[in-house]
């Protein structure tokens, strides 16, 4: 029993923790950024209520800033977790946050009196919050506001308050904020250049990732997919089939006389030709067959969820097709002709076996002449 409470517990707190932040992973680190947002906001208020109770921040004002400075950031989040903003340039709300809490530290700095020094360390925080998010300009614009913004309050209470905010305190408190903020925006371009050359990087991997596969499923010369890759696909096709009950027909095809024209017009045409028929026989193909080069002049059709008396056809156009486009090499025209043989899976009969029977139609083609199709 209580081990049953025990694992109920760790799944309502991931339910609870899902409704609130969504299971969306990109959405769910906005949510994310957001939530750490308000935490910092609350610490700030809890901080704020400090200064209150050591007598050097009114009351009622403050409980006006905690309500309005709280309440913004839940706003914000409410906003986001809506998808309102998910179209937004930035669906974060970055700047938003950013300009809020500078206006909420700027209105803390001018309540806080004594204890202002404290609001520095949340600003230098709220600055960094948007250092991995905002372009480098973004981050300039943000720190010439914000000098602006402290520069202004401090020279009000100044003019207001001199006994608490002495202006030679002041004005050293501006120099330091006009120094950091400039410090900031150069950080922050350091760490923009470093996320380019990072997605560079990514970019530049998944390329290579996607060339590695492609060498790895298909042949080089003819772009079909080549031996290796179809092996994998037939045996996914004999699992489907054991499965649903239904079966598939091989093709193995063969180009006739291959070696004569390669002894007599060279092995770069042959190259050319194999190429060329690849590329027409997939314009009339199945668009759920799947042709390969098995190697050599030898290609293997896969026709999933057919018959031989269905797939024959099919075959028969790819036959037709090369037939009907002869071959120029420099003398004139010449026929390319294709043998092929046919063979339907038989329930029991392992993927080897049905390839065996293709292959001994295949020869039986040949030697009948070839330019034909014959079924096992």
């Amino acid at each position: 029993m209580s081990d049953s409470v025990s694992e109920r517990a760790p799944r309502r707190w991931q339910r609870l923790v899902d409704a609130l932040l969504t299971t969306e992973p990109l959405q769910r680190m906005r949510l994310a950024q957001a939530w750490l947002a308000i935490l910092l906001m609350a610490t700030g208020v809890v901080a704020m209520h400090y200064f209150v109770w050591a007598g050097m921040a009114p009351a009622a004002p403050v409980r006006w800033w905690s309500l309005l400075s709280l309440g913004g950031m839940i706003a914000f989040f409410v906003l986001i977790r809506s998808g309102r903003t998910r179209r937004a340039a930035d669906p974060s709300l970055t700047l938003p946050q950013m300009v809020f809490s500078l206006l909420s530290g700027a209105a803390a700095y001018a309540l806080v009196g004594a204890g202002r020094g404290g609001v520095f360390p949340i600003v230098m925080v709220v600055l960094a919050f948007g250092l991995f998010q905002l372009r480098p300009q973004e981050v300039r614009l943000i720190s010439v506001f914000a000098v602006g913004l402290f520069g202004a309050v401090m020279a009000l209470m100044a003019w207001l308050r001199p006994a608490v905010y002495v202006p030679a305190v002041e004005f050293g408190h501006f120099l330091m904020v006009a120094t950091m903020m400039p410090a900031m925006s150069v950080l922050a371009g350091r760490l923009c250049h470093l996320r380019e050359r990072l997605r560079e990087r990514k970019d530049e991997l998944a390329q290579a990732l996607a060339r590695i596969r492609e060498l790895a499923t298909r042949d080089e010369l003819t772009g079909l997919v080549n031996r290796r890759h179809l092996l994998e696909l037939l045996e996914q096709e004999h699992q489907r089939c054991v499965r649903s009950g239904h079966t598939f027909c091989l093709a193995v095809i063969a180009v006739d006389r291959f070696r004569d024209i390669g002894d007599r017009y060279g092995h770069p045409t042959g190259d050319e030709l194999l190429r060329d028929l690849a590329r027409e026989m997939l314009a009339v193909m199945r668009v759920s067959d799947v042709l390969a080069r098995w190697g050599g002049e030898y290609f293997v059709m896969l026709l999933s969820d057919a018959r031989a008396a269905q797939a024959r056809p099919g075959v028969e156009r790819l036959r037709e097709q090369v037939l009907q486009q002869p071959a120029d090499f420099g003398d004139g025209p010449l026929a390319v002709t294709l043998s092929a043989g046919l063979a339907e899976h038989h329930a029991g009969e392992t993927v080897a076996q049905t390839l065996a029977r293709a292959e001994r139609a295949l020869d039986e083609a040949k030697a009948q002449g070839g330019d034909r199709v014959v079924t096992a």
